[in-house]
């Protein structure tokens, strides 16, 4: 295995159980690492803090376990696998036939597994490994995930390429780990509160569905009644038919993807009948809010992450500013507007300071009726918050 040892004094945050190690704690190297490769992660003194998965970068090793752990067993992968199983037992309702159900089984640092996202849909387990060292070790993952879940897995599909680093990701392709069929279904019907939706796991964004939202879509259903609805950013319209459902008396509908669009009205028609009107429009949000005359009783925002590093931040607020801005300007005196960030180096203050200056902007009288943030089978370690990435806020707009 190789070995990792710290600078004297840079062994504080392992001790507190944060899961990274920068590459400017180390003091040096013992052995010839391969990125994804096992690695010890030693004090000054030579004492075994961690073991994790190794990589030459920012993050040089992602901590699996606090003290020894044998990463290559089965019995490590089956004893993470039930704990996380046991927190969403706790957290979630994944309503009475789990078959159904939609919900991440794994989150990362929140769940002990740095660089690894696991979501359920129904009988199918899609695994996103975001670490070369997850990637490498995909197959006992895939081992473990059929002695925990037996005969309730239909299938292990590895969805990896495109959160993988693109050198490596360079011949990989993503594809069935292990599957109970020859020909396996790519797509599968969940129930989320209620609410049914169409997932495309092989074709779809991420893994196929944005199940962060699940906690905030239900909240937004509480607000509808009998109003008219704007989704902006609205993917496969999470939030549209949450609304629809709940008695919007219009509902209207906003992605520049046409792919988007066609998905938002296929999870429309599986919810069917509902009393309102639902339109979907293929257009730019900005180009959008622009040009509609209409005015909203309720609005979401939920733009895709505009900055994905530190360097882009600055540009990234002032995007944020700008589409808050736009929205206030078409909302309805007395509306209500959700609306969220889920980029991680916008935290969560700058993201408030961000809707106080587009409230200025617009010259609105706003409200904070609720903090949001990501559902709870997306838990967070208390000594890794930069695991808390989604932030939102619900406003009573004047």
């Amino acid at each position: 295995m190789i070995k990792v040892f710290l600078k004297s004094g840079k062994d504080e945050p392992v001790r507190r159980f944060h899961p990274w190690v920068f590459s400017g704690a180390i003091a040096r190297v013992e052995g010839e690492p391969a990125d994804g490769d096992i690695a010890g992660v030693y004090d000054r003194r030579g004492d075994l803090l961690g073991v994790g998965h190794f990589h030459h970068g920012s993050i040089a090793v992602r901590i699996l376990n606090f003290g020894p752990a044998d990463l290559e067993s089965e019995q490590f992968w089956v004893e993470r696998l039930e704990s996380a199983r046991k927190v969403r037992d706790v957290a979630i309702d994944i309503s009475s036939d789990p078959t159904a159900a939609g919900f991440r089984l794994v989150h990362g640092e929140g769940d002990g597994l740095s660089g690894l996202i696991v979501d359920m849909y129904g009988g199918t387990a899609v695994v996103q490994c975001h670490s070369i060292g997850m990637h490498r070790q995909r197959e006992v993952l895939a081992v473990a995930l059929r002695s925990v879940f037996g005969d309730k897995l239909k299938a292990i599909y590895d969805k990896s390429k495109e959160a993988l680093p693109p050198k490596y990701a360079g011949d990989k392709t993503d594809g069935y780990l292990w599957t109970l069929e020859s020909g396996p279904e790519s797509t599968a019907i969940i129930s989320e509160n209620g609410v049914r939706f169409k997932v495309n796991w092989e074709t779809g964004q991420k893994t196929g569905f944005f199940l962060d939202q699940r906690d905030n879509r239900r909240l937004l259903a509480q607000f509808v009644s009998g109003k008219t609805v704007l989704n902006t950013f609205c993917y496969t319209g999470g939030f549209s038919c949450y609304a629809l459902k709940a008695g919007a008396a219009l509902v209207h509908s906003v992605d520049v993807s046409a792919k988007a669009m066609e998905l938002t009205a296929e999870n429309a028609a599986l919810n069917e009948p509902y009393p309102g009107m639902h339109t979907c429009f293929t257009d730019d949000v900005q180009r959008f809010l622009k040009a509609t005359e209409q005015r909203y009783e309720v609005m979401v925002v939920d733009p895709p992450a505009f900055a994905k590093s530190i360097e882009k931040r600055h540009n990234a607020v002032q995007g944020y500013k700008r589409l808050n801005a736009a929205a206030l300007e078409k909302m309805s005196p007395g509306g209500i507007m959700f609306t969220f960030s889920c980029s991680q180096v916008v935290d969560r203050q700058l993201f408030y300071n961000t809707i106080v200056a587009a409230a200025l902007e617009a010259g609105r009288q706003v409200r904070v009726l609720h903090h949001l943030t990501q559902s709870a089978d997306h838990p967070v370690s208390i000594f890794h918050p930069e695991g808390a990435y989604l932030k939102g806020l619900v406003l009573y707009v004047a």
